[in-house]
């Protein structure tokens, strides 16, 4: 079987239709995806286009996406430390386990390592994101979400070697830059 890898490759997730975006998120995750603790984390914000790609076939189909999102950590006090979240990382079914999902986080965590953005965040598997890209749980001890998660699942990474931590809850970030 050919890695159907070969026949795909990374575009800017802001060429492709919303709704064709919206079709293969609710072919991964399932159409109730909406209510998840992930997406009241960064409700009400726009995705990052210079921080999101999509993966795309040959014949323009599209095969994957990932975006990422403005969020902040907002302690008691209202002030914010901003962190870039990502996820979530789809690939449509007929083309999960041949290397998309991952393909695409390298791309995005390279440009954030290059931009030197501020730390990320996501929630996910520890083994799988720790290894490959070193998203740890590390600092994010003081961290709260609006929804269930298990805190082994909170995971940061920072691009430009600055510790991550505090303390507060994740929303979705105040102002961002243009």
């Amino acid at each position: 079987m050919a890695d159907r890898q070969d026949v795909s490759h990374i575009i800017p997730l802001d060429t492709v239709p919303p709704a064709a975006i919206e079709t293969l998120l609710d072919a991964a995750f399932g159409p109730d995806r909406h209510g998840r603790t992930a997406y009241r984390i960064r409700e009400g914000m726009a995705w990052l286009p210079g921080l999101s790609v999509a993966m795309a076939g040959d014949d323009g189909a599209l095969i994957g996406s990932l975006q990422s999102w403005p969020v902040a950590l907002t302690g008691a006090g209202g002030g914010q430390t901003p962190l870039i979240m990502i996820g979530p990382v789809a690939v449509a079914p007929a083309h999960q386990k041949d290397g998309h999902g991952r393909a695409m986080m390298d791309a995005v965590i390279a440009t954030a390592r290059a931009r030197a953005t501020e730390p990320l965040m996501m929630i996910g598997d520890p083994e799988y994101y720790g290894r490959f890209w070193g998203f740890s749980a590390q600092g994010t001890d003081g961290w709260d979400a609006p929804g269930p998660f298990e805190k082994r699942r909170l995971l940061a990474l920072s691009v430009d070697g600055r510790p991550v931590g505090g303390e507060g809850m994740l929303t979705p970030r105040i102002a961002v830059a243009a």
